[in-house]
C-alpha cells in the first residue's frame, strides 16, 4: 500500500471582508482563550471526569472548557447572527442546526489537551476555525505555553502573533520529529527503524501546529474530531503540508485518522503510518 500525494483541487475564495471579519474576531477570542488558560492552568483539579459524555475516560471537562466555550459561542452569535457553531462541550449548541447558505459554520475547542491542562503541563491549546464545504478557511491556534497566537486564512498565508511565518524547507524523515496522538507500538517501531522520533503532546492541534511550523516533519492523529483539527489544518494548508486520509487521499478536514506532513516526506510517512515499509 503505497500513498501517491497530490494536491487537492485548490478551494475556492471566500469574500475578502468576510475573511478579515473573521479572523480579527478569531484573533481576539483566541486572545481572552489565552489569558484565561494562563490564569487557571493546573488549577481545575476538581474538573470532572465525564465518561458518559465522551468515549474515552480519559477526557476531562472542566469549568474553563464550559466558559471558554459559552463565551466563544456568545461572541459569535453577536458578530455573525446565522452562523451555527460547533463545540467539543456543547455540540451544535442552541443556535443555528445547520450550516449557512453558504455551507459555513464555527468550529470551537475551547481546551485541546484538558487533560494536560488539568495536571498543569502546558501543551494545551484553544482552537477555532471558520469551515466552508472546502475545508478551513479560517483558523486560528492558541498556545498560551508559549506565548503564541497562530492564525491563517485562506489564500492570505500563516502568521505567529501578527508575524508572516518563514517559507517551509527542504527536510527529511531521518533525524526529524514526528508527532503523533494515540500511536500504536507498530507505528513507533517503523519510525525508529527510520530513525526518526515520535513525540505525544496531548493535543492535536498543537500537534499539527509542528508540522506547519517546521518543528516537525509530520503528524499522524489516530482519532479526533473536526474541533480538535480543523483551526489548525487551517495553518496546515497555509503552510504548504500534505493532508492526507487514511487512504492516502488529499483532504481538507479528513474524519477520524490522518497524516499532516511536509510535501518532501509525505508518501514515506504515509507508508511509515499504514505499515507498507
Amino acid at each position: 500500500m503505497t500513498a501517491v500525494p497530490h494536491t487537492a483541487r485548490p478551494a475556492p475564495p471566500v469574500d475578502p471582508a468576510l475573511l478579515s471579519r473573521a479572523l480579527e474576531t478569531a484573533g481576539r477570542l483566541a486572545n481572552d482563550a489565552a489569558e484565561v488558560i494562563t490564569a487557571t492552568l493546573g488549577r481545575e483539579r476538581g474538573g470532572t471526569l465525564d465518561a458518559r459524555a465522551k468515549a474515552n475516560p480519559f477526557d476531562w471537562v472542566t469549568d474553563t472548557d464550559r466558559t471558554l466555550e459559552r463565551h466563544t459561542r456568545r461572541v459569535l452569535a453577536a458578530e455573525f447572527p446565522g452562523y451555527p457553531v460547533v463545540g467539543e462541550e456543547y455540540g451544535w449548541g442552541e443556535g443555528p442546526a445547520h450550516p449557512t447558505a453558504a455551507g459555513m459554520r464555527w468550529v470551537v475547542d475551547p481546551v485541546d489537551g484538558t487533560a494536560n491542562y488539568v495536571a498543569g503541563l502546558p501543551w494545551c491549546a484553544y482552537s477555532l476555525a471558520l469551515v466552508d464545504p472546502d475545508g478551513p478557511a479560517v483558523g486560528v491556534v492558541a498556545d498560551p505555553g508559549r506565548g503564541q497566537i497562530y492564525a491563517a486564512a485562506r489564500g492570505r498565508g500563516f502568521r505567529a502573533n501578527g508575524v508572516p511565518v518563514p517559507g517551509r524547507r527542504a527536510c527529511r524523515v531521518a533525524g526529524s520529529l514526528i508527532c503523533a496522538e494515540d500511536p500504536d507500538a507498530g507505528f513507533a517501531a517503523r519510525c525508529r527503524a527510520a530513525h526518526a522520533g515520535v513525540r505525544v503532546l496531548g493535543s492535536s492541534a498543537l500537534a499539527i501546529t509542528q508540522v506547519a511550523l517546521g518543528h516537525a516533519v509530520a503528524a499522524v492523529l489516530e482519532g479526533c474530531h473536526e474541533w480538535d483539527v480543523a483551526g489548525a489544518l487551517c495553518l496546515a494548508a497555509e503552510s504548504g503540508a500534505v493532508v492526507l486520509d487514511r487512504d492516502g487521499r488529499a483532504a481538507a478536514l479528513p474524519e477520524g485518522g490522518m497524516l499532516v506532513a511536509a510535501p518532501d516526506v509525505a508518501s514515506e510517512m504515509y507508508a511509515l503510518w499504514r505499515g507498507s515499509v
